[in-house]
């Protein structure tokens, strides 16, 4: 019977990907069978600790994520827990034996956001990214690598920059919503109010410099995984590349997003480039 209930923990982690984000969801299909799954395992952890934190308001956040993080805890030692989205998770972290210190520094950051809500410092930012990102990337990219050391070794340092760019690109994008709703300022040295274009710019050219770096990795990842990874690499590229002809003022009061369409359109070029071997 426990492989109901897993079977049932699995599908509500499919399910809360597919709820919460339509264009992670759509790169996360193109992954093939054998680690599709592992990936939602991880998507339905980081974002429900990320709900704790972000959108909760109403309830106590530091005790919520207190249970959550001694839950998981319990979980990954006990291989079970009564919350499916644990339980999920814990099997895959415990299939590729997933380091704990990314769990660790990816709650750190979570913890962070409970509270703090300026980043003064390069340090500072970069730490926060490294656990609320770069983290993330690692795990994911443990998964697809299926537990080879060597060839993780190899990709770790692509696998972070391209989740440092993608986690910018969301600061970017959500500037207005974080300054608004939140009171968060990730930008070091940033004025949300009195945003500009030189601080925009900035910013682009920080991004571009960590998508170059981190597309070089793509290129070497297991054919279980580039399709999807390359297809989410473009999304973001062209979400970067609207926010860049967008002006600094309207940045401020909208969220940048990419058509539906366009999201069709990159799912089909880079399906194409796949299979004519051109990734």
């Amino acid at each position: 019977m426990k492989k109901i209930f897993d079977s049932l923990s699995e599908q509500f982690s499919r399910t809360v990907t597919k709820k919460y984000s339509t264009s992670f969801s759509i790169a996360t299909r193109l992954l093939h069978n054998s680690i599709r799954q592992d990936i939602y395992n991880i998507y339905g952890f980081v974002r429900f600790a990320d709900e704790i934190v972000d959108t909760f308001h109403d309830y106590p956040k530091e005790d919520l994520l207190n249970r959550f993080e001694k839950e998981l805890y319990f979980s990954i030692k006990q291989r079970i827990s009564l919350n499916p989205i644990l339980n999920s998770f814990q099997k895959t972290v415990n299939k590729y034996k997933i380091d704990t210190d990314l769990i660790k520094a990816f709650l750190k950051s979570m913890r962070l956001d409970l509270d703090k809500k300026i980043y003064l410092s390069d340090a500072e930012y970069k730490e926060y990214i490294y656990g609320s990102a770069d983290v993330v990337g690692l795990m994911c990219l443990t998964v697809f690598v299926k537990g080879d050391y060597a060839k993780y070794s190899k990709l770790k340092s692509s696998a972070m920059y391209l989740g440092s760019g993608f986690q910018k690109v969301n600061f970017l994008r959500d500037l207005n919503l974080d300054f608004e709703s939140l009171n968060r300022t990730y930008f070091p040295g940033v004025d949300v109010k009195n945003f500009d274009e030189k601080s925009k710019t900035q910013i682009i050219i920080e991004i571009e410099n960590d998508f170059k770096m981190g597309l070089k990795g793509v290129f070497e990842l297991p054919n279980e995984a580039r399709l999807a990874v390359y297809t989410a690499y473009k999304h973001y590229n062209t979400l970067l590349k609207k926010i860049k002809k967008t002006p600094s003022l309207s940045i401020k009061k909208t969220r940048i997003r990419v058509p539906n369409y366009k999201k069709m359109i990159i799912l089909i070029n880079s399906y194409l480039k796949y299979h004519l071997n051109l990734l």
